[in-house]
Protein backbone atom coordinates (compact mmCIF):
# COMPACT_ATOMS: atom_id res chain seq x y z
CA UNK A 1 0.00 0.00 0.00
CA UNK A 2 2.86 2.38 1.14
CA UNK A 3 4.12 1.51 -2.44
CA UNK A 4 1.31 2.04 -4.47
CA UNK A 5 0.39 5.74 -2.36
CA UNK A 6 4.41 6.59 -3.59
CA UNK A 7 3.17 6.03 -7.34
CA UNK A 8 0.37 7.75 -7.31
CA UNK A 9 2.10 10.76 -5.74
CA UNK A 10 4.65 10.60 -8.03
CA UNK A 11 1.72 10.05 -11.20
CA UNK A 12 0.02 13.18 -9.59
CA UNK A 13 3.56 15.49 -9.74
CA UNK A 14 4.10 14.13 -12.81
CA UNK A 15 0.57 15.19 -14.10
CA UNK A 16 0.42 18.83 -12.63
CA UNK A 17 4.26 18.95 -14.26
CA UNK A 18 3.01 18.07 -17.82
CA UNK A 19 -0.54 20.63 -17.33
CA UNK A 20 1.61 22.99 -16.26
CA UNK A 21 4.03 22.81 -19.20
CA UNK A 22 1.29 22.61 -21.85
CA UNK A 23 -0.42 25.73 -20.36
CA UNK A 24 3.12 27.34 -20.52
CA UNK A 25 3.69 26.24 -24.00
CA UNK A 26 -0.22 27.67 -24.77
CA UNK A 27 0.45 30.80 -23.28
CA UNK A 28 3.62 30.98 -25.37
CA UNK A 29 2.49 29.88 -28.42
CA UNK A 30 -0.35 32.46 -28.29
CA UNK A 31 2.53 35.17 -27.40
CA UNK A 32 4.55 34.80 -30.60
CA UNK A 33 1.03 34.54 -32.28
CA UNK A 34 0.21 38.26 -31.48
CA UNK A 35 2.18 40.58 -33.09
CA UNK A 36 4.25 42.57 -30.61
CA UNK A 37 2.53 46.01 -31.21
CA UNK A 38 -0.09 44.79 -29.84
CA UNK A 39 0.81 42.29 -27.12
CA UNK A 40 0.30 45.17 -24.27
CA UNK A 41 -3.19 46.73 -26.19
CA UNK A 42 -4.46 43.00 -25.97
CA UNK A 43 -3.74 42.81 -22.20
CA UNK A 44 -5.17 46.29 -22.05
CA UNK A 45 -8.46 44.87 -23.51
CA UNK A 46 -8.76 42.11 -21.20
CA UNK A 47 -8.12 44.32 -17.98
CA UNK A 48 -10.59 46.49 -19.15
CA UNK A 49 -13.09 43.53 -18.59
CA UNK A 50 -13.81 43.33 -22.50
CA UNK A 51 -14.53 39.14 -23.36
CA UNK A 52 -10.98 37.20 -23.02
CA UNK A 53 -11.84 34.88 -25.12
CA UNK A 54 -13.37 37.28 -27.87
CA UNK A 55 -10.01 39.87 -27.35
CA UNK A 56 -7.85 36.46 -28.06
CA UNK A 57 -9.91 35.60 -30.80
CA UNK A 58 -9.16 38.70 -32.36
CA UNK A 59 -5.45 39.18 -31.54
CA UNK A 60 -4.78 35.45 -32.19
CA UNK A 61 -5.36 36.08 -36.26
CA UNK A 62 -2.92 36.22 -39.10
CA UNK A 63 -5.25 39.07 -40.89
CA UNK A 64 -4.22 41.73 -37.69
CA UNK A 65 -1.21 43.43 -38.86
CA UNK A 66 0.39 46.81 -37.24
CA UNK A 67 -0.21 48.94 -40.04
CA UNK A 68 2.42 51.58 -40.42
CA UNK A 69 1.94 52.30 -44.02
CA UNK A 70 -1.94 52.65 -43.80
CA UNK A 71 -1.55 54.62 -40.89
CA UNK A 72 0.61 57.06 -41.64
CA UNK A 73 -1.76 58.70 -44.21
CA UNK A 74 -3.33 60.03 -40.45
CA UNK A 75 0.32 62.10 -40.40
CA UNK A 76 -0.06 63.14 -43.95
CA UNK A 77 -3.24 64.03 -44.18
CA UNK A 78 -4.68 67.97 -44.89
CA UNK A 79 -7.90 68.68 -44.98
CA UNK A 80 -7.20 71.76 -47.03
CA UNK A 81 -5.46 69.38 -50.15
CA UNK A 82 -8.81 68.02 -50.43
CA UNK A 83 -10.69 68.64 -53.66
CA UNK A 84 -15.15 68.98 -52.68
CA UNK A 85 -15.52 71.04 -55.62
CA UNK A 86 -14.93 67.74 -57.81
CA UNK A 87 -18.51 67.03 -56.72
CA UNK A 88 -20.14 69.79 -58.09
CA UNK A 89 -19.06 68.72 -61.30
CA UNK A 90 -22.21 68.17 -63.51
CA UNK A 91 -21.23 64.39 -63.95
CA UNK A 92 -21.27 64.11 -59.92
CA UNK A 93 -24.63 66.03 -59.67
CA UNK A 94 -25.95 63.98 -62.34
CA UNK A 95 -25.32 60.90 -60.17
CA UNK A 96 -26.64 62.15 -56.86
CA UNK A 97 -30.01 62.53 -58.97
CA UNK A 98 -29.68 59.03 -60.56
CA UNK A 99 -29.06 57.96 -56.67
CA UNK A 100 -32.02 60.30 -55.41
CA UNK A 101 -34.46 58.43 -57.61
CA UNK A 102 -33.15 54.92 -57.16
CA UNK A 103 -33.57 55.51 -53.49
CA UNK A 104 -36.32 57.47 -53.51
CA UNK A 105 -38.74 55.50 -51.57
CA UNK A 106 -36.09 54.81 -48.49
CA UNK A 107 -34.87 58.51 -48.60
CA UNK A 108 -38.76 59.77 -48.46
CA UNK A 109 -39.41 57.70 -45.71
CA UNK A 110 -36.85 58.40 -43.56
CA UNK A 111 -37.08 62.21 -44.71
CA UNK A 112 -40.57 62.32 -42.89
CA UNK A 113 -39.36 60.41 -40.10
CA UNK A 114 -36.69 62.70 -39.19
CA UNK A 115 -37.34 65.98 -40.73
CA UNK A 116 -34.00 65.70 -42.88
CA UNK A 117 -34.23 66.73 -46.21
CA UNK A 118 -33.40 64.17 -48.59
CA UNK A 119 -31.22 66.42 -50.96
CA UNK A 120 -28.78 66.76 -47.43
CA UNK A 121 -28.42 62.91 -46.88
CA UNK A 122 -27.81 62.37 -50.38
CA UNK A 123 -25.07 65.14 -50.70
CA UNK A 124 -23.48 63.48 -47.55
CA UNK A 125 -23.27 60.48 -48.83
CA UNK A 126 -21.76 61.32 -52.12
CA UNK A 127 -19.11 63.33 -50.45
CA UNK A 128 -18.43 60.52 -48.10
CA UNK A 129 -18.26 57.54 -49.95
CA UNK A 130 -19.43 58.57 -53.95
CA UNK A 131 -22.99 57.53 -53.18
CA UNK A 132 -21.90 54.50 -51.38
CA UNK A 133 -19.37 52.80 -54.35
CA UNK A 134 -16.30 53.40 -52.42
CA UNK A 135 -16.19 52.84 -48.54
CA UNK A 136 -12.76 52.43 -47.91
CA UNK A 137 -10.20 49.84 -48.49
CA UNK A 138 -8.21 49.35 -45.38
CA UNK A 139 -8.91 47.11 -42.20
CA UNK A 140 -10.38 49.39 -39.64
CA UNK A 141 -9.41 46.56 -36.92
CA UNK A 142 -5.75 47.29 -38.17
CA UNK A 143 -5.90 50.88 -38.45
CA UNK A 144 -7.47 51.73 -34.71
CA UNK A 145 -5.42 49.21 -33.05
CA UNK A 146 -2.03 50.26 -34.68
CA UNK A 147 -3.36 53.77 -33.56
CA UNK A 148 -4.16 52.43 -30.23
CA UNK A 149 -1.05 50.76 -29.63
CA UNK A 150 0.58 54.12 -30.08
CA UNK A 151 0.40 54.98 -26.39
CA UNK A 152 2.74 52.73 -25.85
CA UNK A 153 6.57 54.19 -25.88
CA UNK A 154 7.56 51.02 -27.69
CA UNK A 155 5.04 51.01 -30.07
CA UNK A 156 5.44 54.94 -31.28
CA UNK A 157 9.29 54.24 -31.32
CA UNK A 158 9.02 51.54 -34.07
CA UNK A 159 6.10 53.19 -35.97
CA UNK A 160 8.91 56.33 -36.36
CA UNK A 161 11.53 54.42 -36.96
CA UNK A 162 9.55 53.11 -40.23
CA UNK A 163 7.59 55.91 -41.32
CA UNK A 164 7.20 55.75 -44.89
CA UNK A 165 9.94 58.79 -45.75
CA UNK A 166 6.84 60.72 -47.54
CA UNK A 167 5.70 61.83 -44.05
CA UNK A 168 6.70 65.00 -43.70
CA UNK A 169 6.42 65.44 -40.02
CA UNK A 170 8.73 66.20 -36.73
CA UNK A 171 9.39 63.67 -34.40
CA UNK A 172 8.14 66.09 -31.70
CA UNK A 173 5.02 66.76 -33.26
CA UNK A 174 4.91 62.98 -34.25
CA UNK A 175 5.10 62.17 -30.54
CA UNK A 176 2.47 65.00 -29.40
CA UNK A 177 -0.30 63.33 -32.10
CA UNK A 178 0.70 59.96 -31.69
CA UNK A 179 -0.23 60.46 -28.13
CA UNK A 180 -3.15 62.46 -28.26
CA UNK A 181 -4.50 60.08 -31.10
CA UNK A 182 -3.76 56.90 -29.64
CA UNK A 183 -6.41 57.50 -26.86
CA UNK A 184 -8.81 58.40 -28.81
CA UNK A 185 -8.12 55.04 -30.95
CA UNK A 186 -8.21 52.99 -27.88
CA UNK A 187 -11.76 54.28 -27.46
CA UNK A 188 -12.48 53.93 -31.19
CA UNK A 189 -11.20 50.36 -30.85
CA UNK A 190 -13.28 49.52 -27.79
CA UNK A 191 -16.61 50.77 -29.93
CA UNK A 192 -15.71 48.59 -32.78
CA UNK A 193 -15.02 45.79 -30.88
CA UNK A 194 -18.39 46.18 -29.14
CA UNK A 195 -20.10 46.71 -32.17
CA UNK A 196 -18.91 43.64 -34.14
CA UNK A 197 -19.55 41.72 -30.96
CA UNK A 198 -23.28 42.65 -30.95
CA UNK A 199 -23.63 42.13 -34.56
CA UNK A 200 -21.83 39.23 -35.19
CA UNK A 201 -19.30 40.46 -37.33
CA UNK A 202 -15.86 39.22 -38.49
CA UNK A 203 -13.44 42.03 -37.39
CA UNK A 204 -11.09 40.97 -40.27
CA UNK A 205 -13.00 41.94 -43.27
CA UNK A 206 -14.12 45.35 -42.49
CA UNK A 207 -12.89 47.87 -44.17
CA UNK A 208 -13.07 51.05 -44.07
CA UNK A 209 -10.87 54.98 -44.41
CA UNK A 210 -7.52 55.95 -43.36
CA UNK A 211 -8.72 57.13 -40.01
CA UNK A 212 -10.87 53.58 -39.06
CA UNK A 213 -14.58 55.41 -40.58
CA UNK A 214 -16.46 52.95 -41.57
CA UNK A 215 -19.68 52.20 -44.11
CA UNK A 216 -21.82 54.33 -46.47
CA UNK A 217 -22.12 56.72 -43.48
CA UNK A 218 -18.34 56.97 -42.64
CA UNK A 219 -18.99 56.41 -39.31
CA UNK A 220 -16.82 56.31 -36.56
CA UNK A 221 -17.52 53.40 -34.53
CA UNK A 222 -18.25 55.18 -31.15
CA UNK A 223 -21.25 56.65 -33.33
CA UNK A 224 -22.57 53.93 -34.24
CA UNK A 225 -23.85 52.75 -30.75
CA UNK A 226 -25.20 56.29 -30.19
CA UNK A 227 -26.76 57.36 -33.77
CA UNK A 228 -26.80 54.48 -36.30
CA UNK A 229 -30.73 53.06 -37.09
CA UNK A 230 -32.09 50.52 -39.03
CA UNK A 231 -33.88 51.94 -41.74
CA UNK A 232 -34.55 49.05 -43.72
CA UNK A 233 -36.04 47.25 -40.65
CA UNK A 234 -34.27 43.90 -40.43
CA UNK A 235 -33.73 44.34 -36.94
CA UNK A 236 -29.56 45.00 -37.33
CA UNK A 237 -27.95 48.03 -37.92
CA UNK A 238 -25.46 47.28 -41.23
CA UNK A 239 -23.99 51.01 -41.90
CA UNK A 240 -23.04 49.37 -45.73
CA UNK A 241 -26.85 48.83 -46.09
CA UNK A 242 -28.22 51.86 -47.90
CA UNK A 243 -31.30 52.13 -46.16
CA UNK A 244 -29.16 51.99 -42.70
CA UNK A 245 -26.82 54.42 -43.61
CA UNK A 246 -29.30 56.70 -45.01
CA UNK A 247 -31.54 56.81 -41.40
CA UNK A 248 -28.32 57.05 -39.73
CA UNK A 249 -27.19 59.85 -40.90
CA UNK A 250 -30.54 61.42 -41.11
CA UNK A 251 -30.62 60.43 -37.16
CA UNK A 252 -27.04 61.87 -36.48
CA UNK A 253 -28.47 65.59 -38.01
CA UNK A 254 -31.36 65.60 -35.98
CA UNK A 255 -30.15 64.68 -32.39
CA UNK A 256 -27.47 67.41 -33.00
CA UNK A 257 -30.62 70.04 -34.01
CA UNK A 258 -31.76 69.62 -37.61
CA UNK A 259 -35.39 70.17 -38.00
CA UNK A 260 -37.73 71.23 -41.02
CA UNK A 261 -36.89 74.73 -42.90
CA UNK A 262 -33.95 75.28 -41.12
CA UNK A 263 -32.41 78.70 -41.45
CA UNK A 264 -28.51 78.43 -43.63
CA UNK A 265 -26.90 79.50 -40.88
CA UNK A 266 -28.38 76.65 -38.41
CA UNK A 267 -28.04 73.81 -41.09
CA UNK A 268 -24.29 75.04 -41.36
CA UNK A 269 -23.44 74.60 -37.55
CA UNK A 270 -25.52 71.12 -37.83
CA UNK A 271 -23.47 69.78 -41.08
CA UNK A 272 -20.09 70.99 -39.22
CA UNK A 273 -21.00 68.68 -36.75
CA UNK A 274 -20.92 65.57 -39.09
CA UNK A 275 -17.47 67.03 -40.82
CA UNK A 276 -15.36 69.39 -39.18
CA UNK A 277 -15.09 71.73 -42.15
CA UNK A 278 -16.35 74.73 -43.21
CA UNK A 279 -15.32 73.27 -46.83
CA UNK A 280 -16.82 70.54 -46.33
CA UNK A 281 -20.21 72.31 -45.09
CA UNK A 282 -20.30 74.26 -47.82
CA UNK A 283 -20.30 71.81 -50.57
CA UNK A 284 -23.08 69.55 -48.73
CA UNK A 285 -25.35 72.57 -49.12
CA UNK A 286 -23.69 73.36 -52.48
CA UNK A 287 -25.09 70.12 -53.64
CA UNK A 288 -28.22 70.41 -52.22
CA UNK A 289 -29.47 72.96 -53.74
CA UNK A 290 -28.37 71.65 -57.13
CA UNK A 291 -30.15 68.16 -56.50
CA UNK A 292 -33.41 70.81 -55.65
CA UNK A 293 -33.26 72.77 -58.97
Amino acid sequence: MRVTFFVFVKACILTAGLFSLICCQTAAVHAQSTPEAFQKLEKRLINDEYDAALITKIFDNTALEFDIKGVSSYFRHRESTLNYDQFLSRKSIESARDYLNAHQKILSKIEAAYGVDKTVITAIILVETRLGTYVGDRSVLNTLATMAALEDPDGRKRFWQNLPDDVDISRERFEKKAAQKSKWAYRELKAFIEHIDKEALDPHTVLGSYAGALGIAQFMPSNIAVYARDGNDDGRINLFDHGDAIASIANYLKKHGWEPGLEKEKAEKVIYRYNHSSYYVDTILAISEKLKG
